[in-house]
């Protein structure tokens, strides 16, 4: 923290400030610093360089405690004493500026008291037992937190591995993060004397990670002007393009949001409805998106109008009024009171048209929606309820955490390396926007935009989701690779084999870090299972009967070893048709089950060597045995073995179902062929074509001889015109 100073009167880029919203007091570096330099004052008294944080603090906080704040600035003041910043000014400015910035929030005195000392540990010789005893443990526990973990103990991962050390403490206390957004803020405002590489760099990190930071956890102020600061180091032409065309139109007599505004509360005032219309300007970086996105810009394209009222059902009235008097934009209508965003955002979004043409967006919202979008985590204060205890495990029980970084939590643990860590929290905070989806049992999951059922499972189930055979999404069967929407319902259907295990192209279908991490780990740990492909009792079900037999054919590319070459049919192979992995005859040579035709007794069945010692094993009438014939392929002679007493003859097969298409079909389908006692494994259903709906199920059936008492079952179906057993066209490698 203390690296990120600079001089602001020195040469070198001068990084501007984006237009405020409002007035607010900047603190007074050169002012401070003689207040610093000049001691702490009188041991009774608060001392005068803290009078800027007292004030701002008193404005939220009119009834708090203000010695510790005096305490903690002594205890910082005298421990950085003679530490200078790059700037010239004393060190004690930063903390200072820093408190300021959160007391302006209206962060609680815990809160500030950290902020003050959260350098000390990082920077001077007060260790964290000395804030414990002295400022009690939440104190310590926040300075710690924000802590910097050394280059010398950690190289290269000292940055990763500090902001997963952050992490965790953020997940016990999000006041943590709420210090560590307003260090960067301070150290951004000051950053013009870096050298310019490093200006790029620490940017960078705080356009990656701190900003959507900031977003997630709801602190708009910090985060509308850590946006510009960013933009304007990396991008500083289309920075000053932007801030030209600000220029120009604050250089404009006439504002068309001024004239809105008035007639929005002249419009008010008639319906006796008190509230307070304020011009809020867009930042930087809002007036460049909004450029790129329309093009030529308006004047009232440069801000938006904020409605203030005090009671959520004000908001309402407001709406109704605005919309009946002036000229609605409909489709720009938004709800987040009813349904706040996941940053614990809440307001109306809505637009009206001037006479003009041009159209101003308006923002509804009582004070406090205002304050926590401000603020964010910040106006929640401490989050420790009376009567909040300790779960016991080490850890603090904060019930503001969101859910959103208790999956991050999760996740970063099974990420043991600094570098995926890094790379995975950088794509992982790139997805801003998150949906919820219901289960079954009435527990919700949030997930990020684009997650699939793939995520759903690992989110639901962790590394057991590896045993995931297919879903349903309000109540209609889905492919693992069906993207979620918000408010879906998600059953996720798991399967009994302990063996079971993930797809590889279960990765296409991953956007979440937990599912992407959990999968690639099995994969890493699992080579020669996943180059194979070898047969899983569980499958994907985005995986057609079509691909399942191409990768049959292509593992029959290699010699197996256990098979003559020779044209002649070696020694038979006894099938036992309960376990793919079943006894052979043949010493050394393993069996499994082709899965394009699904071979079940009393089936007349035919092998072929494959890579690795094994023996596939095809109905006869598969295209797939008369292709490897024609190729030269060996057969090896197989047969079904009888299974013993002790033995279940379960067996795996693939049928095909057509069907007219009809409401609850899938639903009714599923149904009846669980009560045959058959357990699906792998199910696709093609898109309907005139009405008519092509489906593939592969089914592990207790007995072979239930095969056709299933399939009338299947047949009995309402709407269901045809069952078959599986042929697929296949062709050999």
């Amino acid at each position: 923290m203390s690296a990120e100073a600079t001089n602001p009167a020195s040469p070198g880029p001068v990084v501007p400030t984006a237009p405020r919203r409002r007035a607010r007091p900047r603190l007074d570096l050169r002012r401070l610093g003689r207040a610093a330099l000049l001691g702490p004052g009188a041991r009774d008294r608060l001392p005068d360089a803290i009078g800027h944080v007292v004030d701002a603090h008193r404005a939220h906080h009119p009834d708090a405690d203000l010695e510790p704040l005096r305490r903690a600035y002594v205890l910082a003041e005298s421990s950085h004493r003679g530490q200078m910043r790059k700037s010239g000014e004393p060190y004690i400015t930063h903390p200072l500026a820093v408190t300021l910035i959160l007391a302006e929030l209206g962060a609680e005195t815990v809160t500030l008291t950290a902020s003050l000392l959260h350098d000390t540990v990082e920077d001077t010789d007060v260790t964290l037992d000395q804030v414990r005893k002295q400022f009690g443990e939440e104190v310590r526990y926040l300075v710690d937190g924000v802590t910097k973990l050394e280059k010398v103990d950690y190289g290269a991962a000292a940055e990763p591995e500090t902001f997963r050390k952050m992490l965790v403490a953020t997940g016990n206390d999000v006041r943590v993060m709420s210090i560590k957004l307003a260090d960067r803020l301070h150290n951004m405002r000051t950053l013009g004397v870096m050298r310019p590489e490093k200006q790029a760099r620490i940017a960078k990190v705080t356009r990656d990670v701190l900003i959507p930071l900031a977003e997630r956890l709801g602190v708009q102020a910090l985060k509308t002007e850590l946006e510009d600061l960013v933009f304007a180091i990396l991008h500083p032409e289309e920075y000053e393009h932007t801030r030209e065309l600000i220029a120009e139109n604050a250089a404009r007599a006439d504002d068309p949001l001024t004239a809105i505004a008035e007639e929005m509360r002249a419009v008010l005032r008639e319906a006796d409805i008190t509230a307070e219309v304020l011009i809020r300007p867009r930042h930087f970086v809002s007036v460049h998106r909004v450029s790129r996105k329309r093009g030529r810009l308006r004047g009232a394209d440069f801000g938006r109008l904020l409605v203030l009222v005090n009671e959520d059902a004000d908001c309402y009235g407001v709406l109704g009024e605005l919309h009946t008097c002036m000229t609605p934009v409909v489709s720009e209508f938004k709800d987040f009171i009813a349904v706040p965003k996941f940053n614990l955002y809440q307001s109306l979004h809505t637009a009206v048209a001037h006479p003009d043409g041009q159209v101003a967006e308006v923002l509804i919202r009582t004070y406090q929606m205002h304050k926590v979008a401000e603020a964010g985590v910040v106006a929640l204060g401490n989050p420790y309820t009376p009567g909040t205890e300790d779960p016991g495990d080490g850890e603090r029980a904060d019930p503001t955490r969101p859910g959103w970084l208790s999956r991050l939590l999760d996740w970063q643990r099974a990420a043991p390396d600094p570098d995926t860590f890094w790379s995975t929290l950088r794509e992982d905070l790139a997805q801003d926007r998150e949906i919820t989806v219901f289960r079954p049992d009435g527990g919700t999951l949030g997930l990020p935009e684009g997650a699939t059922c793939v995520d759903a499972a690992y989110a639901q189930y962790g590394e057991d989701a590896h045993a995931c055979i297919g879903a349903r999404v309000n109540g209609r069967l889905a492919t693992l690779s069906t993207v979620l929407r918000d408010g879906d319902t998600v059953q996720l259907l798991m399967g009994q084999d302990p063996a079971s295990e993930p797809s590889r192209e279960w990765l296409e279908h991953a956007h979440t870090p937990a599912a992407r991490i959990a999968i690639q780990r099995w994969l890493a740990t699992h080579p020669v299972t996943a180059e194979n492909d070898t047969a899983s009792p569980a499958r994907d079900l985005d995986e057609t009967a079509t691909a399942s037999a191409a990768r049959d054919l292509d593992e029959t590319g290699a010699p197996a070893g256990s098979g003559s070459r020779t044209g002649g049919v070696a020694d038979p192979v006894a099938v036992r048709s309960a376990s793919v992995g079943a006894l052979v005859d043949l010493p050394g040579a393993s069996v499994r089950l082709a899965r394009c035709c699904t071979p079940v007794p009393p089936d007349e069945v035919s092998g072929f060597a494959v890579r690795g010692g094994a023996v596939t094993v095809h109905r006869v009438q598969c295209p797939a045995v008369a292709r490897m014939k024609s190729a030269g392929r060996a057969e090896v002679g197989v047969r079904w073995a009888e299974a013993t007493e002790d033995e279940t003859a379960g067996c795996r097969v693939t049928l095909f179902a057509e069907s007219f298409g009809r409401p609850h079909l899938l639903a009714d389908l599923t149904e009846a062929i669980a009560l045959q006692g058959a357990e699906i494994v792998s199910a696709t259903v093609e898109p309907p074509s005139q009405q008519r709906v092509r489906h593939t199920y592969t089914l592990q059936l207790p007995d072979a001889a239930l095969l056709p008492a299933l399939m009338r079952a299947m047949r009995n179906v309402p709407g269901v015109y045809d069952v078959s057993r599986a042929q697929h066209p296949a062709s050999a490698s």
